[in-house]
């Protein structure tokens, strides 16, 4: 009881969407057996060859659910799991992450969401349209507007056709959350099918895809490779780096925590650990390494204009998540964002594919290569900031990043945020849409900030309740969410070495794993959780709503105009 008292206290204080703040909706029961769902015909919507494979009762954390799996011609496969007992009238689907491949259910950005856990929605995801996370699929057109667009839309309208036969109702509310890929999905729904769902949730999104993988990813591989084709910067002196960081920029906002609230004012030059002469090896970065991490901070540039290529790089603060993204532990480890880069150059981003297979080498960081992704922009992309007809349907968007995030610069969020605040107006924006930026976070999870986080009870209450969310809690997570995860290549890629996730990190340090269990309010950009100066500084309510960041634009870069607005490729 006093737990719940101190929860209730504190969502008061901070303004934070507490299970009471949402619709009360009685449980639905089933109006036929699981089984005869099998029967259904999904042609109509999926063409002929769309099937239903299996219709079957299973029981998952003491809640039976009917789970239906099925394909939607011509290789979308796609599972339902619809309750059995405790269905409260709510559609909840999942993005998938990395180039997909594979059927997830996991949910993210949900943590002590009371009405999932008790088994409250029937849940959806799909594998996009192909098997396995090769890029494949890229020299199939078909299979190209599948994993683009085609298969959330179709697995949304599938599991409302489900629903409606399984339950003799519709869903009274539809809500969608994706991290990685599963973000850009996230977004492309909002852009393309306005009236798929009610709430998104769009977290990390690769929402620049044509530039995030072909150029981002390609630039930070070629980075850090010295002329021997080894990695300059290795795992082991990431930590050297990041306390430098920290030294300069943790402490700008007033509390020294091992976070740094804004990367974008901490202007820290890698030269300040540049081996003087007698100094011990082990405690600075010699010349080369010194290059690689300014390279890896800046991100491409045009040659010829000097422009930049990409929105920008990780953010000062994320040194330790670089760790098996494009920083490996050995000379001749593979990376993450080599295998990303490659996919992406050989199969995935140019129309028509090249016709030999591309290695890093081949790579060119120029205006030219740029013009060649262009062409796919308005195809893979979900930067269109025109997103009227979803808010005048009542549509709310909830978009989140972290700022170290070394996959996807969180600069791209915050990119797009904006996008929407210059299109569609100030009002109009707040009316329907929030950026969260969780300071130290990586990848759609983990990291030395504060991490897990339940932004589907604040998503129910906008839409259920029109009570717009404010301060959000987030808790220091003592594990690695595998949410929005790329999956690991198959065997015999990279010479038959298998890159890590690029997920985890390197291990925590004596610091973080101290940290484990606090709590922080993140605000709603543009504003940061401040100290109050007297109570714990491990728990949310010795914040306060401090002052907002800085607002200026973005920097300029060579695909400014992929933010503006632009009419679908189908």
């Amino acid at each position: 009881m006093k737990t719940f008292l101190a929860g209730a206290l504190l969502a008061l204080l901070l303004g934070t969407a507490h299970a009471e703040d949402i619709a009360a909706l009685p449980v639905v029961q089933p109006t036929q057996t699981c089984a005869a769902l099998k029967t259904q015909d999904l042609t109509a919507l999926g063409g002929a060859g769309s099937h239903i494979d299996s219709a079957s009762e299973a029981t998952a954390n003491g809640a039976a659910s009917c789970v239906v799996e099925g394909t939607l011609a011509p290789s979308i496969r796609f599972r339902v799991a619809l309750p059995v007992h405790t269905w409260t009238q709510r559609y909840l689907q999942i993005g998938c992450g990395g180039l997909c491949g594979t059927i997830s259910n996991q949910v993210g950005a949900a943590q002590g969401c009371a009405p999932l856990n008790a088994g409250g929605f029937v849940i959806a995801a799909t594998d996009m349209g192909h098997e396995g996370n090769s890029s494949e699929f890229g020299k199939d057109r078909q299979k190209r507007v599948d994993f683009a667009y085609r298969s959330q839309h179709l697995t949304a309208q599938v599991a409302k056709q489900l629903i409606q036969a399984y339950y003799g109702q519709p869903q009274a509310y539809a809500y969608f959350s994706g991290c990685s890929d599963g973000g850009r999905e996230a977004l492309m729904e909002a852009q393309r099918y306005p009236d798929d769902f009610n709430g998104i949730i769009a977290g990390a999104a690769a929402l620049n895809f044509q530039v995030q993988n072909a150029l981002y990813h390609a630039w930070q591989a070629k980075a850090n490779e010295g002329p021997d084709g080894k990695a300059i910067l290795l795992a082991s002196r990431l930590p050297l780096l990041h306390d430098a960081v920290l030294k300069q920029c943790d402490a700008l906002d007033g509390q020294v925590d091992r976070l740094v609230s804004d990367p974008r004012a901490c202007h820290f030059d890698p030269a300040v650990l540049q081996c003087k002469a007698g100094e011990d090896p082990a405690q600075c970065l010699t010349a080369a390494e010194v290059g690689a991490v300014r390279k890896l901070y800046d991100g491409p540039h045009d040659p010829a204009s000097g422009q930049r290529l990409t929105i920008g790089g990780p953010q000062p603060g994320s040194e330790l998540a670089w760790a098996g993204v494009f920083v490996p532990m050995s000379g001749d480890q593979p990376i993450f964002s080599q295998k990303i880069a490659l996919d992406a150059l050989q199969n995935v981003s140019f129309e028509p594919n090249p016709t030999t297979e591309l290695t890093l080498a081949d790579a060119r960081f120029d205006s030219a290569t740029f013009a060649r992704l262009r062409t796919l922009h308005p195809f893979y992309d979900a930067t269109n900031p025109d997103l009227s007809a979803f808010a005048s349907k009542g549509g709310k968007l909830i978009i989140w990043h972290g700022w170290a995030d070394p996959h996807i610069s969180p600069l791209n969020s915050l990119a797009y945020h904006q996008a929407l605040i210059k299109q569609m107006g100030q009002a109009r924006t707040e009316a329907f849409e929030r950026l969260y930026l969780l300071p130290g976070v990586h990848h759609c999870s983990g990291g030395e900030g504060p991490s897990e986080l339940d932004l589907l009870t604040p998503m129910m209450s906008w839409v259920e309740r029109q009570q717009a969310p404010d301060a959000i809690i987030a808790t220091q997570a003592d594990s690695h969410s595998s949410f929005g995860a790329p999956m690991a290549p198959p065997a015999g890629d990279l010479k038959g070495k298998r890159p890590p996730m690029g997920m985890m990190g390197l291990p925590p340090s004596a610091a973080d794993q101290a940290n484990a269990g606090r709590t922080r309010p993140v605000y709603p950009w543009p504003y940061t959780a401040a100290y109050n100066g007297k109570g714990d500084p491990r728990l949310a309510a010795s914040y306060r709503r401090g002052a907002p960041q800085d607002t200026s634009p973005t920097p300029a870069w060579l695909g400014a105009d992929f933010f503006t607005p632009y009419p679908p490729q189908p």
